[in-house]
């Protein structure tokens, strides 16, 4: 697959296969992830794998009920109740694998540095015939003392993305129309 298409083809996967992602695969994609440029070279990441459905279930419970606790003071939550009440809703899509991305607190480009690493990640997933999503929902739950003890992150670090992995059952096929963006300024004393 050559790289446009896999930039223009990919695309956010909530239903997976009940088929396990082989550990080097995953390592690999980790592997290329970590080849995103960072800024003064920091290279600030640092990943948590889990593959155990059970224990992202709840951890899925967990995020919800964290969601749920604070929609009140969060209105872009609002139009998100409906899913995080439903019992049968996972924020993971019951996909095999979550790869949870770490970065150094108060490194100026941390954040940055790490999402251009999940790039890299998603895209050669895609190109490997996986499927990722971005789990925003799972971000805070990921940050917790309890989850960063149980998979020893430092204190130093804060969750930048949590991205499942897994075989597609469905894969959208129509893709999703690019908005007009603006460009502001093009060209010298614009």
């Amino acid at each position: 697959m050559e790289l446009i298409e896999a930039i223009k083809s990919r695309r956010s996967i909530r239903r997976f296969l009940d088929k396990p992602v082989a550990g080097e695969i995953v390592r690999e994609l980790i592997d290329t992830a970590v080849w995103a440029p960072s800024a003064s070279n920091e290279q600030p990441w640092g990943f948590v794998v889990i593959e155990d459905r059970d224990y992202m279930r709840k951890l899925s419970e967990k995020a919800k009920a964290g969601l749920l606790s604070v929609m009140e003071q969060t209105p872009a939550l609002q139009r998100y109740r409906a899913l995080m009440e439903n019992p049968d809703f996972n924020i993971f899509h019951n996909a095999p694998v979550l790869v949870v991305i770490y970065g150094r607190r108060n490194r100026g480009w941390s954040k940055h540095d790490c999402s251009l690493a999940a790039q890299n990640l998603m895209l050669l997933a895609w190109e490997r015939g996986l499927g990722t999503c971005w789990i925003g929902f799972a971000h805070k739950v990921c940050d917790t003392a309890e989850f960063k003890g149980r998979h020893h992150v430092p204190e130093d670090f804060e969750t930048a993305a949590s991205i499942v992995v897994g075989y597609p059952e469905f894969v959208p096929q129509n893709p999703v129309p690019r908005k007009e963006f603006p460009i502001f300024s093009w060209g010298e004393g614009s």
